[in-house]
């Protein structure tokens, strides 16, 4: 019996099935900084089509004798990204190979990994989900060009969040351009990114799918990425020559407190 993956039809061996495993799975490790920050629920299956937002739209028209309403519910979204690979490049596996070029596969990755990244951040409006950013209550601060002055910026954004009563610890999360910026930042005495350490009590993260900041609780119970089917490689078909396979995954996510976050604006 298979399941919707499918491993058990595909062409490959043990040996190759750990190969292709193991490099999805560092990839994606290394991309996702968003499911190290907020709640995660599952995996639930494929069966698992909704989340329940506990609401209900009231219809506006029909029936005055009998008022009616739609139970809402958030969608998840399925992801399936193909993978086309060399079937005598996944042979090698089980010949010893320490170098299999697996890059399609490194590609997919990267790609599924920035496509959750993004909905988690900044929303997936097809999908219905509403993003950290865009779900904010709070107006963004500036996040100024010299890496010197993000202390400032971190400082204005934590004076906001407490004065919402939102809990640290807190975390920053930055595109790849501020983050080393402000790395390389502080040559002579005390770090900038020690100091915004220091105040956050938390992480200070990269994401490629920034090109600000984000500046949220670290705490617990603001933000939840449901997941029905967990980040996964299956099997789609073969020839002689080459194999397709697949990395999917479905989820939603939803932000349970819009004052928990503020965005830190390029």
């Amino acid at each position: 019996m298979t399941d919707l993956l499918k491993r058990s039809l595909a062409p490959l061996t043990e040996e190759a099935w750990q190969e292709v495993d193991a490099t999805a799975s560092t990839i994606l490790k290394a991309q996702l900084t968003a499911r190290t920050l907020v709640d995660f629920s599952g995996p639930h299956g494929w069966q698992f089509a909704a989340v329940n937002a506990g609401r209900i739209d009231l219809s506006k028209g029909g029936s005055q004798d009998v008022p009616w309403g739609v139970r809402t519910v958030l969608p998840l979204v399925e992801v399936r990204v193909p993978v086309v690979l060399p079937q005598l490049e996944l042979d090698n596996a089980s010949r010893g190979c320490s170098d299999v070029d697996l890059s399609p596969l490194e590609d997919a990755a990267q790609k599924v990994a920035h496509f959750e990244e993004t909905a988690i951040y900044t929303g997936f409006e097809p999908g219905g989900i509403k993003g950290i950013t865009q779900a904010s209550a709070h107006k963004a601060v500036k996040l100024p060009e010299n890496p010197e002055q993000y202390p400032k910026a971190v400082a204005q954004g934590l004076k906001e969040l407490r004065l919402a009563g939102v809990p640290g610890p807190y975390a920053l999360v930055l595109g790849v351009d501020a983050y080393a910026g402000l790395l390389q930042a502080g040559k002579g005495g005390y770090p900038p990114a020690r100091i915004i350490r220091d105040m956050l009590g938390g992480q200070i993260l990269a994401s490629q799918v920034l090109s600000g900041g984000v500046l949220l609780s670290a705490a617990g119970g603001d933000f939840e990425l449901t997941v029905g089917q967990d980040l996964a490689i299956g099997y789609a078909s073969h020839d002689r020559t080459n194999v397709e396979l697949f990395l999917t995954e479905s989820f939603t996510f939803r932000v349970l407190r819009p004052e928990a976050a503020i965005e830190l604006s390029a």
